[in-house]
C-alpha cells in the first residue's frame, strides 16, 4: 500500500506541475490577447495543478511516514 502511495503522489505531483505550467501559458497568452476568459481559464488551471501537487506532495509525506 505504502508503495502505491509513493507512485501516486509522484504521478500527482507530475501531473499538477503541467497543469500549473499549462495554466500560466493559458493566463499569459490571454493577457497578451486581451482575453479575459482564457486568462480566468489559465488561472483556474494553475489552481487545479497547484491543488493535485499538493495532494502529491502528502501522499509522499505519508509514504516516507509508514
Amino acid at each position: 500500500m505504502a508503495d502505491d502511495l509513493g507512485t501516486d503522489g509522484l504521478k500527482n505531483q507530475a501531473k499538477g506541475t503541467a497543469k500549473e505550467v499549462e495554466g500560466k501559458v493559458r493566463n499569459a497568452a490571454g493577457g497578451l490577447t486581451g482575453n479575459t476568459s482564457e486568462q480566468l481559464k489559465g488561472k483556474a488551471k494553475e489552481l487545479e495543478g497547484k491543488a493535485q501537487r499538493k495532494v502529491g506532495d502528502a501522499q509522499n509525506d505519508i509514504d516516507r511516514n509508514t
